[in-house]
């Protein structure tokens, strides 16, 4: 059994870095299921699109599952898993502008482009970046 100084010595984690974590794995699974939607909407496409549409679908839940890949590192405070995760969601944010030129899911873009946007000023936000990936 651990003492009370040895239980009292482990770093607990700010609540803003928790916030992250799950703001991350949201953000994950709504592009998986966005890329999906995407995917399935190539057959409401003309066909010269099928196929842009198809690789564009393909790469959002790609990258939505990349996301939620690097939430657990994000929660130990990886200076890593926040510089792989500013660079997924760039990619995702690219993808959302090209899925709303080729399909009709303006919506559901515009949602989770401002849902990934919240991510990158959390993560990069000075309470989380200064107290927790300062190590």
């Amino acid at each position: 059994m651990e003492s009370e100084t040895q239980r009292s010595a482990t770093p607990t984690r700010p609540v803003i870095v928790s916030i992250v974590v799950v703001l991350v794995v949201v953000s994950g699974l709504s592009n998986a299921l966005l890329g999906l939607a995407v995917l399935l909407s190539r057959y409401q496409v003309p066909d010269a699109d099928v196929l842009a549409v198809s690789l564009v679908g393909a790469a959002v839940i790609l990258f939505g599952l990349l996301t939620i890949a690097v939430a657990s590192a994000i929660g130990r405070g990886s200076r890593l898993a926040r510089l792989l995760l500013t660079i997924y969601v760039g990619i995702q944010l690219v993808l959302h502008v090209i899925t709303a030129l080729t399909t009709t899911w303006d919506w559901a873009v515009l949602v989770q482009s401002v849902l990934e946007l919240l991510v990158l000023a959390a993560v990069w936000a000075p309470p989380a970046s200064r107290r927790f990936f300062a190590g």
